[in-house]
């Protein structure tokens, strides 16, 4: 059973909030909210400041995108979630986060490869007819 075009758009605006929540964290994560007097740069470092500042602004730009519909925001966050994930996985000490927060960021890229398989198909199904 395919489902609705409504339907995909519900789902899309769904993943396109979880994706705003993920980069708003993020975001507060590199301004330094609840830290302390800590400062963010010198807790992550130079290099793993700078991926969590271009994961939580390419997060919350694809979330823009996914909402309006566009595609680049679903390529967006695919590329900034798998280059996460592949950095974390790898063993980088500069990309650090929580086991929910890995279960979260797959959830995510499982969801909105989910999004790309039915929209192929319903780019087929329109080109059928």
């Amino acid at each position: 059973m395919e489902p609705s075009a409504q339907a995909l758009g519900i789902y899309v605006r769904v993943v396109a909030l979880i994706s705003l929540a993920l980069g708003l964290s993020d975001a507060a994560r590199v301004l330094g909210v609840n830290m302390g007097p800590m400062s963010p740069l010198e807790t992550f470092g130079a290099t793993g400041f700078a991926y969590l500042s271009l994961f939580a602004l390419a997060r919350l730009f694809a979330a823009v995108g996914l909402w309006i519909k566009a595609s680049w925001g679903a390529v967006l966050l695919v590329g900034a979630t798998a280059t996460e994930l592949v950095l974390y996985l790898s063993g980088s000490p500069d990309v650090r986060m929580s086991a929910l927060g890995f279960a979260v960021r797959l959830v995510l890229l499982a969801s909105i490869l989910v999004i790309f398989v039915f929209s192929f198909r319903q780019t087929r199904a329109r080109a059928a007819d």
